[in-house]
């Protein structure tokens, strides 16, 4: 099988995006793994299909998979990268678009200032909804592990998240804790994992260890669920700077029953075809 890809990046948190409209796309997880292998294959933390949407209500479908093969419902970086694509790809023309994920419906909004802005839907905070198991909704959970107990809040921003408070992202043990709390038994479905530090009410520093990826440069929906935990703790404006080792993201979130916004950029760096 031979595909024709993409290779693009938002802040650095890179991903190989393919039209699986124009040209037949099936690989299992042993594919997607080699052409996750840096070494040996394309090297990403994210693999994207651009599919024909299955209502009528949507653009197109958008399936994310990550480096381990598994597939994940969101991935807000990958989603500005997936509107960029679109746009060069001439796919579709519109400057908004509505698209399927297995997290539900996300709209896409190109600005004319190439930026895009992602609605990544209202967050989810009920344990059941996120998946989390706890006895009731808190804006804050003690999670025991390794002889320590974590203070976390725990989010859905379409795919699950713990964020933790750190006073420096620096000097945060995101390596050690992690794969740690990646695979907490609490987190069915395993969890993404950030580390926030508070510079203001304005401004965040935040680091990413994502499931199935591990760290990366940057996580979209990660920053979304760190600035929701902030605003649940009472530290945080309604519109946040945050600092991500890739750069820049804005993300705003007037509070519960809204849908929380992301704005960034996102990047092509080369095209090209690889025979499986």
């Amino acid at each position: 099988m031979t595909l024709e890809f993409t290779k693009m990046h938002g802040l650095g948190n890179d991903f190989v995006v393919i039209d699986a409209i124009n040209q037949s796309v099936f690989l299992t997880s042993e594919q997607i793994q080699q052409l996750a292998d840096r070494h040996t294959g394309i090297g990403f933390d994210q693999l994207l299909l651009v599919e024909t949407a299955s209502t009528p209500t949507a653009d197109f479908r958008y399936r994310i998979f990550n480096a381990d093969g598994g597939e994940v419902g969101q991935c807000g970086n990958g989603a500005r990268c997936f509107m960029q694509f679109v746009h060069e790809q001439g796919l579709g023309s519109k400057t908004t678009l509505q698209v399927e994920t297995a997290g539900g419906l996300l709209q896409l909004i190109r600005g004319d200032d190439g930026q895009i802005t992602v609605d990544m839907g209202i967050p989810r905070l009920e344990p059941m909804e996120i998946p989390f198991l706890a006895p009731a909704r808190d804006v804050t959970y003690a999670l025991e592990t390794n002889d320590i107990t974590l203070e976390i809040a725990a989010i859905s921003v379409g795919n699950p998240h713990a964020v933790l408070l750190v006073d420096t992202v620096a000097s945060a043990p995101v390596a050690e804790l992690g794969p740690i709390i990646e695979s907490h038994p609490r987190f069915p479905q395993r969890v993404n994992v950030g580390f926030m530090e508070i510079v203001d009410a304005d401004t965040i520093r935040l680091r990413v260890y994502e499931r199935g990826a591990g760290e990366t440069r940057a996580c979209g929906s990660g920053a979304c669920a760190a600035v929701v935990a902030g605003r649940l703790w009472g530290r945080l404006s309604a519109e946040v700077k945050v600092l991500l080792n890739g750069g820049e993201l804005v993300v705003s979130w007037p509070g519960e029953g809204q849908p929380v916004l992301m704005t960034g950029p996102a990047t092509t760096v080369y095209q090209g075809r690889i025979e499986l």
